[in-house]
């Protein structure tokens, strides 16, 4: 983003809408490429509308300002730390006077209304839009955990989790996900998208109801979700459970290695 050199007083910003409402814990002002004509300096405003709320005037709202006017450099990530725990759906970012911004990131953790979501709707509990997190894996060499949780189809191998290949009989490669409330799961989708000679043979899922993350990853007993079932390469794999089954986590395995684009598991949110 870059905006025409301003020869009068004032300076340029711009509103974002967050990928999912949330606490903000830092942002990446990346002014990558922009020797010349990067701006000086910039700070960033948040604040909180209702859902599918849009303002008519985004001056006239009661805007928090997050981060202070601060010094950018050329052709640089800027990273700052926020000091926040307020939930945030947008920000404002503002640019002194003018220039170009090649990349601004958010980063926080994702907190969803649950109240606003009623028990009988089929949400994807392994969304990281719904708050979902990949907390645990034994290998992601080629590509992160995280990705299984993003939203739409993975635009190529590196959008996924790869894992190493491996030599040993009978390996197993698992990941391990926090689901984003707990709730009933009816249904899960796999799908191992770009991956051709590379997708693994087969997975399983396991489930546990841990009370925390730690306990999940040392101390818990994982239960059968859904037996070990044939994977075939870039496609869609739909499995419907006989009986839904209440859970918090799931651990995803796969026999022996390899890549897989997309995890979602269906379910309706239960409180414990």
């Amino acid at each position: 983003w870059e905006s025409r050199r301003k020869r009068t007083d004032g300076h340029d910003w711009v509103v974002i809408k967050l990928g999912a409402s949330g606490i903000i814990h830092g942002f990446d002002i990346d002014t990558n490429h922009f020797l010349g004509n990067h701006p000086p300096h910039a700070s960033v405003e948040a604040v909180a509308l209702a859902m599918n709320n849009e303002a008519d005037d985004w001056g006239s709202l009661n805007w928090t300002e997050v981060l202070p006017k601060s010094a950018l450099d050329a052709g640089s990530h800027n990273f700052f730390n926020v000091q926040n725990n307020n939930v945030f759906t947008h920000v404002r970012l503002h640019i002194y006077p003018d220039g170009g911004v090649a990349r601004f990131r958010v980063y926080g953790t994702v907190s969803r209304k649950w109240e606003e979501v009623s028990e009988e709707e089929e949400i994807d509990l392994a969304s990281a839009l719904n708050g979902a997190k990949a907390i645990a894996c034994n290998d992601m060499f080629f590509s992160s955990m995280d990705n299984l949780l993003m939203p739409g189809r993975g635009v190529n191998m590196g959008d996924g989790w790869e894992t190493k290949r491996n030599r040993t009989p009978g390996n197993k490669d698992w990941v391990m996900i926090r689901l984003a409330h707990p709730g009933v799961v009816g249904r899960v989708l796999l799908d191992t998208a770009h991956f051709k000679g590379n997708y693994p043979d087969r997975f399983s899922l396991e489930y546990s109801n841990a009370s925390c993350d730690e306990d999940c990853i040392n101390k818990s007993d994982w239960n059968p979700l859904l037996t070990e079932q044939k994977l075939s390469a870039d496609s869609i794999h739909e499995f419907k459970l006989d009986l839904p089954i209440f859970c918090k986590y799931v651990r995803l395995n796969i026999f022996p290695d390899g890549g897989v684009s997309r995890l979602r598991i269906f379910g309706k949110k239960k409180s414990t």
